[in-house]
């Protein structure tokens, strides 16, 4: 296999980049119509737009973080400015910019629940398209003797760290759809449960957010490309750990508050 691997002609990052938002705006369309919404249409599309323009600017930002000796060097290169992006910084901008919004319009309830499944399948296609573009995309990971290891171009046989990121999203989709509220006979809502406890209503995004970017933190240590900045960690892993330490704390608040409720 040459990388990159073009399609019909099209290079495959940007292929696979926009299969991976179309699938995941059918899928949230698909899961609005079967679960319905829980803010009114206005103040949704309030909230989306928020989440499109914080997640741009989060993963330009951070992905200006990722390596700061070349930020420094070509601060005023416009092409290196404009050309990366990162998912990691694109959730958390995203996460952001809708808290913030939800604020600012007096939204109370949490509204990210189902764009989890969605931003899951959607990531795992984008990730085969950064796998299919080889050493040029800088997602490959470090050398390794097993016997999956990919070449990507210069001889060295490296972890596949986009099919790892990929198959464990898909499968994250699958668990994160089965833990979704479901609607019983009479049309009420019940939500489902996980360690005994039910869910409350943005669980579901909190464990999404919780489990992607613990991989991250977990898998970018065999990835070569972004330098080390604190306790061995880079600035995508450093954010990911903060940002799984807020929704651990936001899942984590509510639950013991209501069992102190319970015990009063």
């Amino acid at each position: 296999m040459h990388f990159p691997l073009y399609i019909w002609g099209i290079h495959p990052h940007l292929l696979f980049e926009g299969l991976g938002y179309a699938v995941a705006f059918v899928i949230f369309m698909w899961l609005r119509r079967k679960r319905g919404d829980v803010i009114d249409v206005p103040l949704r599309w309030t909230v989306i737009a928020a989440a499109f323009v914080g997640g741009a600017l989060g993963s330009k930002m951070l992905y200006w973080a990722e390596d700061p000796a070349a930020m420094m060097a070509r601060w005023h290169d416009p092409i290196y400015l404009l050309g990366g992006k990162t998912i990691v910084g694109g959730l958390i901008g995203g996460w952001i910019a809708v808290e913030l919004m939800k604020k600012y319009v007096g939204i109370s309830e949490s509204t990210g629940d189902l764009f989890a499944v969605p931003l899951a399948v959607g990531i795992a296609i984008g990730r085969i398209g950064c796998f299919l573009t080889g050493l040029s995309d800088k997602t490959y990971g470090t050398p390794t003797t097993l016997p999956w290891g990919v070449d990507f171009g210069d001889g060295v046989r490296r972890h596949p760290t986009q099919l790892y990121e990929a198959i464990f999203l898909l499968g994250l989709a699958v668990l994160l759809n089965r833990l979704l509220p479901v609607r019983d006979a009479g049309g009420r809502i019940a939500a489902r449960e996980i360690f005994g406890r039910p869910l409350q209503q943005g669980d579901i995004f909190k464990l999404f957010m919780i489990a992607y970017l613990g991989l991250r933190v977990v898998l970018d240590f065999w990835k070569p490309s972004d330098p080390p900045v604190f306790l061995g960690m880079g600035s995508l892993q450093l954010a990911s750990v903060i940002a799984v330490a807020s929704a651990a704390w936001k899942m984590w608040r509510p639950a013991r508050a209501m069992h102190q409720e319970a015990l009063a």
